[in-house]
């Protein structure tokens, strides 16, 4: 199964975007993590719509921080990607009128509501100035 590692590659970028003086352009920022600045473009244009990010056009243009760090969550960034789901395991339909399948898929479902609300819950918890910090100590 693929790994969805968007947000962080995201927050990545974001944590490097501090660390410059000048906007960065999509595709230094493509090349730093080995895609295409079509995708970088795509991506960041959801942060810039957030407020956490701004653009400058033309030469000498790009990306930069908008936000301080101190004042971006790892819960900030999950929103702003439109991430809906944390976990991607999924629960069958295949036989709706099952009773035992009702009973699997409700605990199933249940558990990973628990979880995911404690993961949210944490993301929350954590700036990404805490993550910058944890890297140039």
């Amino acid at each position: 199964m693929r790994k969805d590692s968007r947000l962080s590659r995201v927050l990545h970028v974001l944590i490097h975007l501090d660390s410059y003086s000048h906007p960065v352009t999509s595709e230094t920022l493509a090349n730093m993590l080995m895609t295409n600045p079509v995708v970088v473009r795509r991506t960041m244009a959801l942060l810039r719509q957030a407020g956490y990010v701004s653009a400058i056009k033309g030469h000498n243009g790009g990306w930069l921080l908008a936000t301080p760090l101190t004042d971006i969550t790892l819960f900030n960034i999950h929103q702003a990607l439109g991430e809906k789901n944390l976990f991607v395991i999924g629960l069958t339909d295949e036989h709706s009128h099952c009773p035992i399948e009702h009973a699997v898929n409700s605990a199933l479902q249940n558990a990973m509501d628990d979880a995911e609300a404690l993961l949210l819950k944490r993301f929350a918890e954590v700036s990404l100035a805490e993550l910058a910090s944890q890297f140039k100590k």
